[in-house]
């Protein structure tokens, strides 16, 4: 199961190259060793929680058109709110 949680933050990080998203910010909690990522692109805001540093620990999150939050399980989870938030401007 670790290898689909590496894959997924691989294809993560290659689609969002691709597309263009930028680091707003990076903060990291020392005392839990976590580092919370937050990418952007026009109006479109995503979160990525990495425990040690380890993409098998990342953990991603993001909101759609509404403003609900949406636990990224597949890189499709992020593109379908990616491509709904997009198509609402």
């Amino acid at each position: 199961m670790n290898n689909v949680s590496g894959s997924l933050h691989s294809k993560v990080h290659r689609w969002i190259d691709t597309i263009g998203f930028r680091l707003n910010g990076s903060q990291t909690n020392f005392k839990d060793n976590v580092t919370t990522n937050h990418y952007f692109f026009e109006t479109f805001n995503f979160f990525e929680k990495a425990k040690n540093n380890d993409p098998k620990n990342s953990k991603f999150l993001c909101f759609d058109a509404y403003g609900e939050s949406i636990k990224v399980n597949t890189l499709l989870d992020l593109q379908a709110a990616f491509f709904e938030n997009i198509s609402q401007l």
